[in-house]
């Protein structure tokens, strides 16, 4: 666990090509103390489970279901090693034996989402609550392909329905504040703190709400990112979801460059697993697209 001082320097959303003068764009944004640690390295028990359940399949033995269930088992490592392409080739495989499987058409849903084919994602989640309604994690991905859609008031009603079974989880709150923003910013502010006065006190995430409603400053919630940790993986998640949020907010302001460039410290993090970090690279692409699209006007 290390500190490093890390200008955000405003690179172009294009790559090495800047719209600004290095010199000019370095003097509108100051230096800011910004938490950093080495990303996280692939988990070795993750990649000999693969190397497990590979052998496993080879099995002539295994029925369809036994099959299937370990399509879904390697695809979910695959997953949560960075390996989407992968992942998603055994979530179909598992698909085509066992067409029952709730939660891979969830892990199916998401892929859809981040190549923003919404309208395969919504059948997608709509697929897991047809099989199973009890599935409360298909509401957020739902939501959040909603959102990313284009449409928050529906996102606003699956991210409502989310919240309603655990009130007290400030991500579901943030998630929900989100999309209502898109809605009506201001009813989206007065509900972020009424739901905030369930959240405990003591919790790391409840630190992310009390940045959003200005209860803390930024420099104050990067200086509380370590409390209270444990570990280096620990230490890595939170950066991963401080980074994420910070950048939504910056991005709410209209400071897509700042934005920028927490989203690609949220990458660097390695923490595939977290939705934060799955959601950070499909931002990018979309500041990239709206860039394009400016450019060519």
């Amino acid at each position: 666990m290390r500190f490093l001082l890390i200008p955000l320097l405003g690179l172009s959303l294009l790559g090495c090509q800047s719209t600004q003068k290095a010199g000019e764009h370095s003097a509108m944004l100051p230096l800011l103390p910004i938490p950093f640690t080495e990303p996280l390295q692939p988990d070795p028990r993750a990649q000999i489970e693969v190397a497990r359940y590979s052998e496993l399949l080879n099995s002539p033995e295994l029925t369809r279901t036994q099959r299937a269930e370990l399509y879904h088992i390697r695809g979910k490592l695959y997953d949560s090693l960075g390996l989407p392409q992968l992942a998603q080739i055994d979530f179909n495989r598992a698909l085509k034996l066992k067409p029952d499987l709730a939660e891979t058409y969830n892990f199916l849903g998401i892929h859809h989402t981040l190549r923003q084919e919404f309208t395969q994602a919504y059948e997608r989640f709509d697929s897991v609550l047809e099989l199973d309604e009890s599935y409360e994690y298909a509401y957020l991905n739902r939501g959040i392909a909603l959102y990313y859609g284009d449409r928050a008031e529906l996102a606003v009603d699956d991210f409502t329905r989310f919240l309603a079974s655990a009130d007290d989880d400030a991500y579901r709150v943030l998630w929900l504040f989100l999309a209502q923003n898109d809605v009506d910013p201001v009813v989206a502010k007065e509900q972020l703190a009424i739901n905030s006065q369930k959240l405990s006190p003591s919790a790391w995430s409840t630190q992310i709400v009390q940045l959003y409603l200005n209860q803390l400053s930024e420099e104050q919630f990067l200086a509380g990112v370590t409390q209270g940790v444990q570990s280096q993986k620990e230490y890595a998640e939170r950066l991963c979801e401080a980074y994420f949020y910070i950048a939504k907010r910056h991005l709410r302001a209209g400071n897509d460059l700042k934005a920028a460039e927490y989203f690609r410290l949220t990458l660097a993090t390695n923490v595939y697993e977290f939705v934060e970090h799955k959601y950070a690279k499909l931002e990018l692409q979309l500041l990239r697209q709206a860039l394009l699209q400016k450019s060519a006007v």
